[in-house]
């Protein structure tokens, strides 16, 4: 594990010396997460005029409710790739069935058709012996 790296930043005019083991981007996009928030705060009437104590609470506060909200929405989302983890599975059941049925009825289909081809052979020689036994039969008659 690397060690600890420190960076500056720029939070709400001030500068501070941060430490910690991520890169130097990341803790530029946190230090720019607290500048926005601060911003929002301020724009809002009468933020300016509460005590710094008052207005670091409410920034904390607001960090905090993002947190949570984003805590939920994971949980959903989670909730939501396990429905569908479980809907992805019984599809695949079901086609592993239906491919299964499938397969059964193709074999049927061709044992029903060699069937069927068998009686036109046995058909056709019968015929053929049919028509054999009547040519004997009128060469009989002719004599």
């Amino acid at each position: 594990m690397e060690g600890k790296r420190y960076t500056e930043v720029l939070i709400d005019g001030k500068v501070y010396t941060l430490g910690g083991y991520e890169d130097e981007g990341y803790m530029q996009r946190v230090a720019s997460y607290i500048n926005e928030m601060i911003s929002t705060l301020k724009k809002k009437e009468g933020f300016g005029r509460q005590s710094s104590e008052y207005q670091n609470v409410m920034v904390q506060l607001n960090m905090a409710d993002d947190f949570f909200k984003a805590k939920e929405q994971i949980a959903k989302l989670e909730q939501q790739r396990q429905e569908m983890e479980k809907e992805i599975y019984s599809l695949k059941h079901e086609l592993v069935t239906t491919q299964m049925k499938l397969e059964a009825s193709v074999r049927e289909l061709e044992f029903c058709r060699g069937q069927d081809k068998a009686p036109q052979q046995g058909q056709s020689s019968h015929s053929k012996s049919r028509h054999k036994a009547a040519e004997e039969k009128e060469e009989g008659n002719a004599q």
